[in-house]
């Protein structure tokens, strides 16, 4: 099955911005339980505008008969990204310096429940890829997330494991991942 996606820019966050926080409520809350201050809908929405007004954010939704089914999001990491910094475990310096070209973080794939294994995530995924430039992307993952399955879905569309973070005091330790944009 596929969907209609749609690509956005910053400048289009306020056309979807409220589809993106229903949807984010709906999945990390009523069908994950997510709850405490960390998954919250205003600190989503806090994050949310501090990576789109980032250079280099885009975002894609998916529609099904015009209704939103999931959207992913991310944005170019900068010189002076911060993002390398919380690693529990220091990596090389030849392996975190950027340059805003280097690499593209996915912040958030998030796709609602009847659209579920029906790789629509991976559709979503690659849609967005599709469009940037950079030479590697990559994420943060809750190991603990489906018991150890959504870190393996990341694995099996080609990322693997470089160490470990807690980017916000109260968030979980997550897994972090890097891909190459483009695979073989």
């Amino acid at each position: 099955m596929t969907v209609d996606v749609k690509h956005y820019v910053a400048a289009d966050l306020p056309e979807i911005r409220q589809q993106i926080l229903d949807i984010h409520v709906e999945v990390r809350h009523r069908d994950f339980g997510l709850m405490g201050p960390f998954y919250e809908v205003g600190r989503f929405d806090e994050r949310l505008s501090a990576y789109s007004s980032r250079p280099g954010w885009t975002a894609v939704v998916g529609f099904e008969e015009g209704r939103p089914v999931g959207f992913c999001f991310g944005t170019s990491l900068g010189a002076n990204t911060q993002w390398w910094d919380d690693m529990t475990s220091p990596l090389p310096k030849e392996m975190t310096t950027e340059d805003s070209t280097r690499t593209v973080t996915l912040n958030e794939i998030v796709v609602r429940k009847p659209w579920r294994g029906r790789s629509i995530a991976w559709q979503l995924h690659e849609a967005w890829l599709a469009h940037r430039s950079e030479e590697r992307v990559t994420l943060l993952v809750n190991p603990a997330n489906g018991d150890g399955v959504v870190q393996a879905v990341y694995e099996a569309w080609g990322y693997r494991g470089v160490g470990q973070q807690r980017p916000f005091p109260d968030s979980p330790v997550y897994a972090v991942m890097l891909r190459a944009v483009k695979q073989a």
